[in-house]
């Protein structure tokens, strides 16, 4: 209810404009219910990141708010200025056009604007029919064509087509001769041009390259469109989201900033909540024996007091609200039997090839126990190719490969080809570790979520996160004191990934990952290989710190030319407001935090104010109100100056 009251609150005081409201929304299949009396509202200028468990329902509410689904009960309010794009709204139906066409298409009216200009244009220039209502006519689709950037339309096709991972080659090719992942991006590609001001974007980042994902970054960070988006990349969450609303037991809180803040926000939430509820059944509890007590007394007085202290209780029983349990996700541990020595891999002049076509050569690295190092590069550089080859799945050309004393290898593959699909889960567990009861086994299975039955299901009928979670197992199982993974939070959810990382911090032996996962590389590195044709280059530190070092997705620009005379002042005056943009967005990130923090103060206030023990004391009544009236009218000096940061960063 407080999510409710203080979405309302936001609104009322910034005057922000709602896009999208929803009231008591209910949304059931069968005798599944996804959303039980759900409140939420959208403003112009959201960044949102919607969170929360696989089969919870939030691309079910993607289509509810496209009306391509109709809800069970409540409503969804759509601002009559709203443009929802979604990307089902831009699936690719004829083949047989090129792609840079496709994404053309969502130009159409421009196009028409065009091609109606060359019609008037030659009109004009014979001098054919009314003259001068054809001017008139040219003036205004030349007005209405420049107002829509339509001087522009195909260069930023092109750019988007070129950011999303294109060349010229690829562009021109018929759509039936893309990759599945292509189609993905032409459809990405065409939502992000077309002419919505509310995007729903549903795992954009699935079939980007590293290049690709931080030029979506930039383009939706840019962009003055407010957007919803399902992710399970949090890195990506972090750069674009300025809200997070977590979708959990069937109902929806909001969370002020992006997945990092809403991490400790979310876990002291559910903390006050379970203190305030602890703290009402001690007082009922109380009250209850007092009810007894004077109950055995039968007086008439005793009676009244018994009654009296009855209707507190029932008071208190109609307001109490039982904390939900939070979703259920992976517990685990990665433990080791015993450590390795201190060096644990050494190699070097190591080289690939298939057939004629090099992978790498000259890969040379030293790792020393308890090192946590990623492998990072551009796609098909050989990342996986390296992996295998130090396993000795993969003959080298050349090179030398030694493991060090005590070693014992543990390997995560992505695509979890060594397991027999044949197979039931608890078969693969037991045939892996025949040393295990039953018992140990489906203990051990539980605890990464197979349960019940669930550990007699063949592995042929598992999604890609169950079988991941299948492997998982079998790696902590090993207890192997140096763990080589192959994307191992590729088919997991974001619950999955944050328990995987917290395995992996807490683990005593040493790492080398392969990953895309940003988050996870910025949380878990000391180390970073970034490999080349030609070899690998070492940098100290996480991700935040070799990005600082090394920009390997950037393309090489060209220096811009000096200004010449005439343009000094315009060249001045647009860094001067480039920076005066970049002090307003530095200023806009750090008051959402301390708005947060605020409203956090404000809640635990109100919390404290409604505990029973504090009504029956007017000095402390007195102080927590004061109290209130202070952190309300800072908070409202906050919702100000946030107001008018955003317009200044929207005018700019």
């Amino acid at each position: 209810m407080y999510a409710i009251i203080n979405t309302i609150y936001d609104h009322v005081t910034v005057k922000k404009m709602a896009i999208i409201t929803v009231n008591g929304l209910s949304m059931e299949f069968g005798e599944q219910k996804l959303f039980d009396n759900m409140f939420f509202e959208v403003q112009n200028g959201d960044r949102i990141g919607l969170i929360g468990v696989n089969g919870c329902g939030k691309t079910t509410l993607f289509k509810l708010m496209t009306g391509a689904l109709e809800p069970t009960g409540g409503e969804i309010i759509i601002n009559k200025n709203t443009r929802i794009g979604y990307m089902e709204q831009h699936v690719c139906r004829n083949l047989d056009v090129p792609a840079y066409n496709e994404v053309l298409t969502v130009f159409s009216d421009l196009m028409s604007y065009e091609a109606e200009l060359e019609v008037l244009n030659e009109k004009i220039a014979s001098k054919l029919g009314n003259v001068e209502q054809l001017v008139e006519r040219q003036a205004f689709l030349s007005d209405e064509f420049t107002r829509r950037d339509g001087l522009t339309y195909r260069a930023r096709a092109r750019s988007a087509l070129l950011g999303l991972g294109f060349d010229d080659r690829q562009m021109q090719l018929p759509i039936r001769s893309l990759s599945g992942g292509q189609r993905a991006k032409l459809q990405l590609a065409k939502l992000l041009l077309c002419d919505a001001n509310f995007l729903l974007l549903d795992e954009p980042t699935n079939h980007l390259d590293t290049h690709s994902v931080e030029w979506l970054e930039e383009y939706l960070i840019n962009s003055r469109c407010a957007f919803m988006v399902i992710s399970h990349d949090r890195y990506f969450l972090d750069k674009v989201t300025n809200r997070t609303f977590e979708l959990e037991n069937r109902k929806m809180t909001p969370y002020k900033g992006n997945y990092s803040t809403y991490l400790p926000q979310r876990d002291e939430r559910r903390l006050s909540a379970q203190r305030v509820y602890d703290s009402t059944m001690k007082e009922i509890s109380r009250l209850e024996g007092i009810i007894e007590q004077q109950r055995r007394w039968n007086r008439e007085k005793n009676i009244k007091t018994a009654e009296s202290k009855q209707k507190v209780i029932d008071r208190l029983e109609k307001t109490l609200e039982r904390p939900e349990n939070a979703p259920e996700s992976m517990t685990f541990r990665l433990g080791i039997k015993e450590q390795s020595g201190e060096d644990v891999l050494e190699a070097s002049g190591l080289s690939l090839s298939f057939g004629e076509h090099r992978i790498f050569k000259n890969v040379n690295m030293e790792i020393h126990r308890g090192e946590k190092i990623f492998i990072l590069g551009p796609n098909g550089c050989g990342k996986t190719s390296l992996i295998k080859t130090l396993l000795g799945q993969y003959q080298t050309d050349s090179g030398r490969i030694r493991f060090g004393v005590g070693v014992k290898k543990g390997y995560y593959d992505q695509i979890q080809s060594g397991m027999d699909s044949s197979k039931t889960v608890f078969e693969e567990i037991s045939d892996s570790f025949p040393s295990m009861t039953n018992t140990e086994i489906r203990s051990t299975l539980a605890r990464l979520l197979f349960k019940n039955d669930d550990v007699f299901k063949p592995l042929s009928t598992l999604s890609g996160g169950e079988r991941a979670k299948v492997l998982l197992t079998e790696l902590m199982l090993s207890r192997a004191n140096f763990l080589l993974l192959d994307e191992p939070t590729n088919h997991l959810d974001i619950n999955s990934c944050e328990a995987l990382q917290n395995a992996l911090l807490d683990y005593e032996g040493t790492l080398l990952i392969v990953s895309h996962d940003r988050y996870l590389i910025n949380s878990l590195a000391d180390k970073i290989f970034y490999l080349t044709p030609d070899g690998i280059l070492v940098f100290e530190g996480n991700y935040e710190a070799f990005l600082q070092k090394f920009r390997p997705f950037e393309k090489e620009e060209k220096k811009p030319a000096e200004p010449t005379a005439e343009k000094q002042t315009e060249y001045k005056n647009k860094k001067e407001k480039d920076a005066q943009r970049r002090r307003a967005k530095a200023r806009l990130t750090k008051l959402e935090l301390l708005i947060s923090e605020t409203e956090d103060k404000l809640s635990a206030l109100n919390t404290e104010l409604e505990m029973p023990e504090n009504a029956a004391s007017y000095e402390k009544i007195l102080e927590l109100t004061t109290e209130i009236d202070k952190t309300r009218r800072e908070l409202d000096t906050m919702y100000e100056e946030w107001e008018s940061l955003s317009l200044e960063i929207d005018e700019s």
